[in-house]
């Protein structure tokens, strides 16, 4: 009879702590954050008047603003960053009038990184600038020295960053 007793306590002691209910864990919903960037340099300019500090672009390069507002349809852009020139200007119009966004200005030398990055979160940028601030740019996104200044003749780069979680990746394309 002790033998049936204890052996009906272990199993009621045993069926209680089986259904003893486990600690919850609680989970915060994190969302992700993807933030792309898209940077091109601006396409082919005049060099007819090597004193002309500002200069349009010339043929080729309306032709290239034209193919960058194609290569981009795509995209569902929601910012454009151009620099105070006619160049920059210029390239980025076809792409601004196309996707009816208003095109903002930017200082490449006052460009605060974190700051960019924060009011740019979970968008799809454009940023249109020149053969040494794009790279520089790029590098500040990625945090590190990566790129190197784009060949003065280069007009077909696209840089493409992106932010996932705060993981930055990056590749560079050709649009020839």
């Amino acid at each position: 009879m002790k033998g049936i007793n204890l052996l009906l306590i272990l199993t009621l002691t045993l069926g209680i702590w089986g259904c003893k209910e486990d600690p919850k864990v609680i989970v915060e919903d994190t969302e992700n954050h993807i933030s792309t960037f898209y940077f091109i340099r601006h396409a082919e300019k005049d060099r007819n008047d090597p004193e002309n500090a500002d200069p349009e672009l010339n043929q080729e390069g309306l032709g290239r603003a034209i193919r960058w507002a194609e290569v981009l349809d795509p995209v569902a852009l929601d910012a454009i960053y151009i620099t105070d020139y006619e160049r920059t200007t210029m390239t980025a119009a076809p792409i601004s009038i196309k996707k009816e966004i208003t095109s903002q200005y930017y200082d490449p030398n006052m460009v605060d990184i974190e700051e960019f990055k924060n009011n740019n979160l979970d968008k799809n940028v454009l940023v249109v600038g020149h053969s040494n601030t794009i790279p520089q740019f790029v590098n500040s996104l990625l945090g590190e020295k990566k790129y190197e200044t784009i060949d003065d003749y280069d007009n077909s780069s696209l840089f493409i960053v992106r932010i996932i979680n705060g993981k930055v990746s990056d590749i560079r394309l050709k649009m020839d």
